[in-house]
């Protein structure tokens, strides 16, 4: 089961390892809905190590983060929402430092110390 992220604008989830940086995670659509209603979270870097297949000599990737999120901080149960096979869900655009994700690599992009990655929902009842 997903572990709440604290209810509020701006959150921050501790880490019992050491930190680098921090980076800022967003979302918006109506996917903040699946991440306890909130539109903005800081996560320390490296990310925690639960899910994460980087080591300290490696930065971890959006690909890491799409699964931390999804492993941890998710609380809507329907993961098929934000993610598709591991990969996330066509139809939701993820811009890196205001930039699309394409441009940077995708899932392979290695995050910094400052980077903000939004997660936008395309996806819209009708």
């Amino acid at each position: 089961m997903a572990t709440p992220l604290v209810a509020s604008s701006t959150s921050t989830i501790p880490s019992s390892t050491a930190t680098t940086g921090q980076i800022k995670v967003e979302f918006s659509g109506g996917l903040e809905l699946l991440f306890a209603n909130q539109r903005s979270v800081t996560l320390p870097l490296p990310l925690p190590t639960t899910t994460s297949t980087s080591t300290l000599a490696t930065p971890p990737t959006v690909g890491d983060l799409v699964t931390y999120l999804v492993n941890t901080a998710m609380v809507d149960p329907r993961k098929e929402l934000f993610v598709v096979d591991g990969a996330v869900r066509p139809g939701i655009l993820v811009l890196i430092n205001e930039a699309d994700w394409e441009l940077e690599g995708e899932e392979e992009y290695q995050l910094c110390d400052g980077d903000t990655v939004l997660f936008v929902s395309t996806l819209h009842g009708g």
